[in-house]
C-alpha cells in the first residue's frame, strides 16, 4: 500500500516535471519569478515527504544528457546485424566510406516497409550497407535506383546486393556525379528519397528530391544533426551551417510534413503532402 502511495506521489512528480518544461517554454521569461533570480513563472507549492523530496532531489542533480546518451547508445546497439552487412562494414572502412550506423539502418528498413515504395533513390551509395538496408524493407517488385561519383564504392556496393540476394534486376546503380544525375531523372516518379552524401551539396539535392517525390513520397535525410553540432549553436563550422540551412528550408516548406528524429546523427523525415 505505501509502495503504491510512493508510486503515486513519484508519478505527481514527473507530472510537475512536465508543467516545468511546458511553462519555461510557453510562457515569456521575467527575470525574479520563482525566486534567486529564476526566470520560470511561479508553480503552486507542492507537499512532498522526505523520501519524495530525496527522489526530487537526486533527479534534479542527474544531467539531463546523460540519461538521453544512455538511451541512444542503446537503441543504436539494439540491431543484430547479418554477415552481409558486417562484410559490407568492413567494405566500407576499407574504401573509407562512413557508412549508416546499426541503427539508421535499421530504421531504413522499417521506413521503407512502412512506405510500401517500388521506386526508391538513394544519393550517396557507399560499400552497400544502406542500400542492403533499404532493399531488404521493399517489396519484391521494387527498384532502387543509387548514385555514386566513384566507381569503387558502386563496385562494392554490387557485391553487397549479390551477397544479401538481391537480384540484379531490383538495382540501378549510376556513376556520376549527383547534382548532374538527379535533374535527369523523372518529375513526380519516385515514393523515397535517401540522401547520405557531400553536405556541401545537400540543399541541392533536397531541391531535386522534392521534385522527384510523388504526393505521399518521403525524403530522408542523414546525419541532419552534424554529429551533434547543429544543436550547439555555437558551432558556426560551414557544414553546420548547411544542414541548419536544410532542416530550416524543409520544416518551411508548406508542401512538406517534416519530424527530426535523433537516430544515428539525426534523421530528417519529410512527406510531400501536395
Amino acid at each position: 500500500m505505501a509502495q503504491g502511495r510512493l508510486e503515486g506521489r513519484l508519478s505527481l512528480v514527473n507530472n510537475v516535471y512536465a508543467s516545468i518544461w511546458e511553462l519555461s517554454v510557453s510562457t515569456p521569461l521575467v527575470p525574479g519569478q520563482g525566486g534567486r533570480g529564476s526566470a520560470y513563472p511561479v508553480l503552486p507549492p507542492l507537499a512532498l515527504s522526505l523520501s519524495e523530496q530525496e527522489f526530487l532531489r537526486t533527479e534534479s542533480e542527474k544531467p539531463m544528457r546523460a540519461d538521453k546518451q544512455t538511451s541512444w547508445s542503446y537503441t543504436e546497439a539494439l540491431p543484430t546485424e547479418d554477415e552481409v552487412l558486417i562484410r559490407a562494414r568492413e567494405r566500407s572502412y576499407e574504401l573509407g566510406v562512413s557508412a549508416v550506423s546499426s541503427g539508421v539502418g535499421a530504421a531504413l528498413t522499417v521506413l521503407a516497409a512502412a512506405s510500401k515504395a517500388t521506386t526508391v533513390v538513394e544519393v550517396g551509395t557507399g560499400a552497400g550497407v544502406s542500400g542492403v538496408c533499404l532493399l531488404r524493407g521493399l517489396g519484391r517488385n521494387a527498384v532502387l535506383t543509387t548514385i555514386d561519383s566513384d566507381v569503387d564504392h558502386l563496385r562494392a556496393a554490387r557485391e553487397a546486393y549479390a551477397e544479401a540476394g538481391i537480384p540484379g534486376n531490383r538495382t540501378r546503380t549510376i556513376s556520376g556525379r549527383a547534382a548532374e544525375v538527379l535533374p535527369r531523372l523523372t518529375d513526380a516518379a519516385y515514393d523515397m528519397v535517401f540522401i547520405d552524401a557531400d553536405k556541401p551539396s545537400f540543399p541541392l539535392y533536397v531541391n531535386q528530391a522534392v521534385r522527384l517525390l510523388k504526393r505521399g513520397g518521403l525524403l530522408v535525410v542523414n546525419d541532419a544533426l552534424d554529429h551533434g553540432k547543429v544543436a550547439d549553436p555555437a558551432v558556426r563550422e560551414a557544414t553546420t551551417n548547411t544542414m541548419r540551412k536544410v532542416g530550416k528550408a524543409i520544416r518551411e516548406n508548406e508542401d512538406l510534413a517534416s519530424a527530426l528524429l535523433p537516430t544515428g546523427d539525426g534523421l530528417l523525415l519529410a512527406v510531400k503532402t501536395a
